[in-house]
């Protein structure tokens, strides 16, 4: 037919012949961009994964293109994740292994606005996959840690989610939880609303901001009022003449600031009023229009008034700038030395290199940090317990391999990535082991928990009376949960330690070590 269309005048051709002419030629296009599209690849972000906003977005076991420092440890995860694939479909001796999915949802791409550094992807995600390797150490099912990202501003969540929920029905390699969710803003709540909705267990290994709770998210880390409960006790042994001053990020789309500033003005108003004496700053973080990081205001009221004891309520990307200008105003003819109070999951070592530390010295300043880890459980001569010892041999290991930076451990990332996805493979482990010592099931198989299963397991109280059955005991402490909803799903007996920088030596009485108490009782927690 097409031999005859061809062979006649076009003048003659009518709709027929235009149509089968057409859909020759959108035919031959489809087969073209087929083609090429086979020779290329599947492209930077994957067979897995869809680019929206400049990110690759979506729930992927495999290679994908993010921030070029992390792509060595994207390969690794990569590679860990076929090998456990390759465990059950083809193992090349030994019997098959079943495995199981825990998903990391977080960016792996940042920019100045990123609530993530690319430093704090790159730690959080070798923390990860420190535990992930550890996990698939031991007897038991086998762990695929699938990436999840969706998007540096975590605003790309809605996708991930629907592919999270999808995977979740998948009973032969089930999902059985999440983690990573890194950063308190309005995306993040939504978030978890819309994973507790879908009934799937969520561990946030770095959120503080005392409000996001749901029933379904589990914190491993301490939150904003149980970090001032710390610093309260530090403040009680060392009160310096309680000259306060309230720094806080203006910004109404940060949850977190917001949060640490309503905890602040709650515990310490009283006692250092900080309703008349404050000012306030646009952070770095987020989109809010106006130019970020102004502090003059805030440094000569601080001189002006000869505070002592400044609480900060922001983000520590916006500390350097504080700190600098401080430098500029020096000691201010202050008597006394000026004490920061900041909370946060470590120091971030863009605080403690060689300009914020001088810094600190021309301003007769010290950093005073609540926080869920103390670089000092892993300096020169310590001697770690065995989970943090365990957890250290690995990190190691993947510090030589990739190459994490400076002074990778100290922000406190990934310890406690480390141990939100030890707290999901452990709750794994112990339901797994149940329910195939059920005698009523067939012989020989090997059951698989699902997400349902791990969540039940997980709000068992794993502390009773003066003992802990089954604390997680992670690299961050050994630590508990109390059951369905009880302490908003954060973790109990967790140790706060506060942390300064320059650590001076005497002239201080140390606070005890604040953990996260069970209702009032300091001595609730097993010891």
């Amino acid at each position: 037919m097409l031999v005859r269309l061809f062979r006649r005048h076009p003048r003659e051709w009518g709709p027929v012949e235009w149509l089968a002419v057409l859909g020759l030629l959108a035919l031959t296009a489809a087969v073209i961009a087929l083609v090429v599209g086979l020779l290329r690849g599947p492209g930077p972000c994957g067979d897995d994964l869809e680019e929206i906003g400049g990110d690759c977005v979506g729930v992927t076991e495999g290679v994908f293109e993010a921030d070029p420092e992390i792509a060595s440890l994207i390969r690794a995860v990569a590679d860990e994740n076929a090998r456990v694939r390759k465990g059950w479909e083809d193992p090349s001796s030994g019997p098959r292994i079943p495995y199981v999915r825990i998903a990391l949802m977080m960016p792996f791409t940042a920019d100045e606005h990123s609530a993530m550094t690319t430093d704090m992807i790159r730690r959080g995600l070798a923390g990860a996959l420190t535990a992930q390797r550890q996990a698939n150490s031991f007897g038991g099912p086998r762990y695929q840690l699938l990436m999840a990202p969706d998007g540096r501003n975590l605003d790309a969540w809605e996708p991930v989610v629907d592919r999270l929920a999808e995977l979740s029905k998948d009973t032969s390699r089930p999902l059985v939880g999440v983690t990573g969710i890194p950063s308190s803003t309005p995306e993040t709540r939504d978030t978890i609303r819309a994973l507790t909705k879908l009934k799937i267990p969520t561990v946030g290994p770095v959120i503080t901001s005392a409000d996001m709770n749901s029933t379904y998210f589990f914190k491993t880390s301490p939150n904003n009022d149980q970090f001032a409960r710390a610093l309260k006790l530090y403040l009680d042994r060392n009160p310096a003449d309680r000259k306060g001053f309230l720094v806080w990020d203006n910004r109404d789309e940060d949850v977190y600031s917001k949060n640490l500033r309503a905890v602040f003005e709650r515990h310490f108003n009283d006692t250092y009023d900080l309703s008349d004496h404050s000012s306030n700053f646009i952070g770095s973080s987020g989109t809010a229009q106006g130019i970020p990081q102004r502090f003059t205001d805030a440094v000569q009221k601080i001189c002006n008034e000869k505070s002592d004891t400044v609480f900060f309520a922001g983000r520590d990307q916006d500390l350097p700038a504080f700190l600098a200008r401080l430098a500029q105003e020096g000691t201010c003819g202050r008597t006394s030395e000026l004490r920061i109070l900041k909370v946060g999951i470590g120091l971030e070592p863009t605080l403690t290199v060689d300009a914020p530390t001088r810094w600190l010295e021309e301003a007769r300043a010290t950093i005073v940090d609540a926080s869920a880890v103390d670089p000092q459980w892993w300096a020169e001569g310590a001697e770690p317990k065995k989970a943090l010892g365990r957890f250290l041999d690995g990190f190691h290991e993947l510090d030589e391999e990739h190459e994490l930076g400076v002074k990778p451990l100290d922000d406190g990332y990934a310890v406690m990535y480390h141990d939100a996805f030890t707290l999901l493979a452990d709750a794994v482990d112990r339901t797994f082991t149940e329910i195939n010592e059920d005698d009523t099931r067939t012989p020989g198989a090997a059951y698989l928990p699902s997400k349902d299963d791990v969540y039940h397991t997980l709000v068992i109280p794993s502390v009773s009376g003066r003992t802990c059955n089954s604390c997680l005991v992670g690299a961050a402490g050994t630590y508990g949960f109390e059951g369905p909803d009880a302490n908003d799903q954060w973790a109990v007996c967790k140790p706060v330690p506060v942390v300064e920088h320059p650590r001076r030596p005497g002239g201080r009485d140390p606070a005890p070590v604040y953990r996260t108490y069970r209702g009032a009782d300091a001595d609730a927690c097993p010891s």
